[in-house]
């Protein structure tokens, strides 16, 4: 009996100090802002991703996101009540990853929406947003706001794609055959496209075919789809 105590003890103090050393973590680190959206929260990617340790400054959840994120938990949708719940539910799980500090800031002050708020801070904060909202990218970009779009990333990770799956590609060249183009994906691999020979500076919309293995590397042979030309 005695000994399930202390188990219990024990685990009970190791919780504790991960808290307590995520809470004496200082905040007024001179790294970069991240500041997280609520679309990256209700996703979860960010959390394997802030794990790794491959992130270069401090994440910020801004006070509005957790109140966006608690109005959808309460809506009516059921879908969207369990995505606003698994976005609060990460929230609590960033603030327990050891190797990065994750800081809630305050910013109910004013009357400006979820977006904005993100984009004027990380603007006056010479941050960046990670996010994986197309509409807020294009509105940061237009601002000259730096954003870390997670699907970018797993696309730029991503070692295979399979027969019969469709992607974007840039044509930049011709290819060795005639009518071939050739682009090449983010992690270099090359692509040769039938009938894209004309298409090049254009980025279109292709079917895998095959991967091939050389000697020099994998190559990837698509088609465009719908036949266009």
């Amino acid at each position: 009996m005695e000994i399930a105590i202390l188990i219990v003890t024990l685990a009970i103090l190791s919780e504790t100090s991960v808290l307590l050393f995520k809470k004496i973590k200082p905040t007024t680190s001179r790294r970069r802002k991240i500041y997280i959206d609520t679309s990256v929260l209700i996703d979860g990617r960010i959390l394997e991703i802030a794990k790794s340790g491959f992130l270069d400054g401090d994440l910020v959840i801004l006070k509005t996101v957790l109140l966006e994120l608690q109005l959808i938990a309460d809506g009516k949708d059921s879908d969207k009540r369990n995505l606003g719940r698994i976005g609060l539910t990460n929230v609590s799980e960033l603030e327990r990853v050891i190797n990065i500090n994750t800081e809630i800031f305050d910013d109910t002050g004013g009357n400006k929406k979820v977006d904005e708020q993100l984009l004027k801070y990380a603007k006056e904060n010479k941050g960046a947003i990670m996010t994986i909202d197309y509409n807020l990218i294009k509105v940061a970009e237009a601002e000259k706001i730096e954003t870390l779009n997670i699907n970018n990333l797993a696309l730029a990770v991503r070692t295979e794609f399979m027969p019969g799956e469709t992607f974007k590609i840039k044509i930049l060249e011709k290819g060795s055959n005639p009518g071939q183009g050739v682009g090449h994906l983010p992690n270099g691999t090359m692509v040769v496209v039938d009938n894209a020979a004309k298409k090049i500076g254009q980025e279109v919309d292709v079917k895998l075919v095959k991967n091939h293995e050389t000697s020099a590397g994998r190559m990837i042979f698509a088609k465009i789809i719908n036949g266009k030309k």
